[in-house]
């Protein structure tokens, strides 16, 4: 039985929609980094450890204003008039990895902050402060985007299930 295009209209326009609400936080996280630490860095002393932390905070800031800007870009909140139930099944499967290979990599920031707040302590280490502050730099963001990735993972799995269930 072949599935309404109102209906496959619909549940792409959702998940269209949860990912520009999820944007949006990103965006929102993003502006937080570039003004709170963007201030805070042009205040501190490049000799200690908050001027890295606020210098890494500034720089992941522009990433992730440049990555939830491409994003809004290219939502797509009609649905095509020829989608076809594969090619929603694809999307969705396609943005769930996405968000799931984030979480992953979000481990990996946060381990390497780990990394370098060890290299940190070594004994007579030239550049302590440094390591220090991008170690911690790098605990905030990967804790703040592991978050994130894994809640978009979750809604935007829960909204596939009630996809496969709607059909």
């Amino acid at each position: 039985m072949p599935v309404p295009t109102t209906e496959l209209a619909t549940l792409h326009h959702a998940r269209e929609m949860l990912l520009g609400q999820g944007l949006a936080v990103l965006a929102a996280w993003a502006l937080a980094n570039l003004l709170g630490s963007g201030y805070l860095l042009s205040r501190a002393d490049r000799r200690y450890e908050p001027y890295y932390f606020h210098g890494m905070n500034v720089g992941w800031g522009l990433v992730n204003t440049a990555l939830a800007v491409w994003g809004i870009l290219h939502q797509q909140p009609k649905a095509p008039t020829n989608l076809r139930i594969g090619e929603l099944f694809q999307a969705q499967l396609f943005n769930e990895n996405l968000f799931l290979l984030n979480a992953g990599l979000d481990v990996a920031y946060i381990m390497t902050g780990f990394y370098l707040r060890a290299q940190a302590a070594v004994p007579d280490q030239l550049k302590s402060e440094r390591l220090l502050g991008f170690g911690k730099s790098l605990w905030l963001q990967g804790s703040f985007l592991l978050v994130f990735d894994a809640m978009m993972w979750s809604l935007l799995h829960w909204q596939g299930r009630i996809l496969l269930n709607s059909l």
